[in-house]
């Protein structure tokens, strides 16, 4: 590799212009614009846990992540990004070609017309299903009831509030056992937090069994 694009003299021209909770933008050197150099980058960041959104404005050539807090650290978000500057090599227009050779061998006219084929399929299996399902329900009018109750905004809602309930237990599960459980005063107000999430779920199933 050359050594204008090792990972120690990249990150060096690295500067961080904005740094928040849950929020860091960085300026990037000119040469991590040039792709595959860019899209290994957003790729790296987006598979690390706690990221849920990457920005790489390559003409700006600003780079903004948003991360959970409590998923992840910024010494983790800047870890995850000096990682990615190994796969960085050297760009050049003999290595990837011109625009116009990149567009024919992408194919883009096939690629929409068998996506374009597939939407098609799928939307025709999906009014399959629901004919199949219409002429079920009318076939058996005792499902009427049953179907009602089970998409009733009640039940959509106690089902959506589990849903929210697992994926928060699943996503800081490694926090809670290893960071918030020994150290309970200084991750204080995710404690407290968690406990007026559990409350409100707790008084939203209580006032849902009131009602008749």
């Amino acid at each position: 590799m050359n050594d204008a694009f090792s990972p120690d003299v990249l990150a060096r021209q690295i500067v961080v212009r904005h740094r928040g909770v849950g929020h860091v933008r960085f300026e990037l050197p000119v040469a991590l614009a040039e792709e595959p150099n860019a899209s290994a980058i957003e790729n790296g960041l987006r598979n690390l846990p706690g990221v849920y959104r990457v920005n790489y404005y390559r003409r700006l050539n600003k780079l903004s992540v948003f991360y959970h807090p409590y998923a992840c650290e910024l010494r983790d978000v800047a870890r995850c990004l000096y990682g990615s500057l190994d796969a960085v090599g050297v760009p050049g227009a003999s290595a990837h070609g011109t625009l116009l050779q990149r567009l024919r061998s992408a194919r883009p006219l096939a690629w929409i017309k068998a996506r374009t084929g597939q939407a098609k399929a799928k939307v025709e299996e999906w009014k399959f299903k629901a004919r199949l399902m219409s002429q079920v329900i009318s076939y058996h009018p005792q499902l009427n009831p049953m179907l009602k109750s089970m998409l009733s905004e009640r039940a959509i809602l106690n089902f959506t509030n589990d849903l929210v309930t697992f994926y928060l237990i699943k996503v800081h599960w490694d926090l809670i056992t290893q960071k918030w459980i020994k150290q309970p005063f200084k991750y204080r107000n995710a404690w407290l937090t968690t406990f007026y999430l559990v409350f409100l779920l707790v008084r939203s199933r209580k006032q849902a069994a009131k009602k008749p």
